[in-house]
């Protein structure tokens, strides 16, 4: 469903607009058509046509076989929103007036009744010089499918290589993503894919000052270590990135760090456009809500997702900024941004983590799921299973769950 340019009207006549069509907003988009039977009007806004699957992007050994194919990665949200009240308007977000109920994309402006900032996270490098020029990324399927290609031509070229030379790759950042893609990266067939006498990669997994794995089960933390030097991926633990250039990073204690391709996976930030907004904030310029994810001293504007700064009541340790947590926050927000059209109470905001499953390649994972460790086989089929049937969820406009 496509949505005209949006007309000055009376702030009744006006929709609910989500901005962002990932995991949050495409969930707060979804749950406000199901809440309100379709009777409230919804705008979903995205640069994209697609909603990209992206705690998948670490795959980039598959999607280096794929070619320019990504339709594993994305589901076209036409289909999605078809036959819903929700419609869709592309562009992207340029500001965010918040007193005046206008976003302003690159494509127009659009007013709004409510708001949902569902905008996600962009990568953030803490000023080290070169990080943004000479890294890639992979929090976005463009950034992925540069990464793949890359990777790609390096084990082609590694066959011309010198002695026993093997080409050199390097993840800043020793989270989930980071230990993801370093485990792919170790773990792909590169000979099957780029050349028969191809040669493997050295994968160098740089944690920073950081524990590996921080925040994670302790008995998860210390599988994942043992998968990933079975697979060859070396930890260097402690050292923090002070300066990028072209092959070559250099560390906290003047080391020098050669390589072929480097890759950060060190952190997030909220965008720019959210940093921008004039209202409470957190670390990494991240909105900080309400209880019920609604913005301080702004009725009916809500933040969902990674743009967040939460703390859970029951931890008292920030909400993770997870695909798993951005769905419960989306349901949350749906239904707070509908109590307020109908001038009921809301409900606060309550995180109940189902478990975590870390990949760790080639049909390997750990996790925990209910407190409950699995490993091994199992547990990358779980993780499997989970993303297939998100995928499949919201292409029926189902509740979507992640682990």
């Amino acid at each position: 469903m496509e949505s005209p340019p949006s007309a000055p009207g009376r702030p009744e006549s006006l929709p609910a607009v989500v901005l962002g069509a990932g995991y949050a907003g495409l969930t707060v988009a979804q749950e406000l058509h199901r809440r309100s039977r379709g009777k409230v009007p919804v705008v979903l806004i995205d640069r994209n046509p697609v909603h990209v699957l992206r705690t998948e992007l670490y795959e980039v050994g598959k999607l280096a076989s794929t070619g320019d194919a990504t339709d594993a990665w994305v589901v076209p949200l036409a289909g999605v929103l078809d036959g819903t009240s929700v419609a869709f308007r592309q562009g992207t977000v340029q500001s965010i007036d918040l007193a005046g109920t206008t976003i302003t994309l690159d494509t127009g402006e659009v007013r709004f009744r409510s708001l949902a900032i569902c905008l996600g996270s962009v990568a953030a490098y803490y000023g080290v010089p070169g990080a943004a020029e000479h890294t890639h990324q992979v929090y976005r399927l463009s950034g992925a499918k540069r990464l793949a290609a890359a990777i790609l031509q390096i084990e082609k070229a590694s066959t011309s290589l010198p002695g026993e030379r093997r080409p050199r790759i390097l993840i800043v950042g020793g989270g989930s993503t980071g230990t993801e893609l370093a485990a792919e990266i170790a773990t792909t067939d590169w000979r099957a894919i780029a050349d028969p006498h191809a040669r493997r990669p050295n994968v160098f997994l740089l944690t920073g000052s950081l524990p590996f794995l921080a925040g994670f089960p302790p008995a998860l933390v210390e599988r994942a270590e043992r998968v990933l030097a079975r697979s060859g991926v070396e930890l260097v633990r402690g050292l923090n990135v002070t300066r990028v250039e072209p092959g070559r990073v250099t560390l906290a204690d003047g080391s020098v760090f050669a390589c072929d391709a480097a890759v950060w996976c060190a952190g997030l930030e909220a965008p720019p456009v959210v940093r921008q907004l004039p209202v409470p904030h957190g670390r990494a310029g991240r909105v900080a809500v309400e209880a019920t994810l609604e913005i301080p001293g702004h009725s009916g504007v809500f933040a969902v997702g990674d743009v967040v700064e939460l703390q859970d009541p029951r931890t008292g340790m920030p909400v993770p900024s997870t695909a798993q947590a951005a769905l419960a926050e989306a349901r949350t927000a749906a239904r707070n941004l509908l109590a307020r059209w109908k001038g009921k109470s809301q409900v606060p905001f309550e995180y109940r983590e189902r478990g975590v499953v870390v990949a760790l390649g080639l049909g390997q994972a750990a996790g925990s799921v209910r407190k409950v460790p699995i490993w091994g086989s199992p547990a990358a089929l779980l993780k499997r299973i989970v993303q297939r049937d998100y995928a499949h969820s919201i292409e029926r406009g189902e509740p979507p769950t992640l682990i």
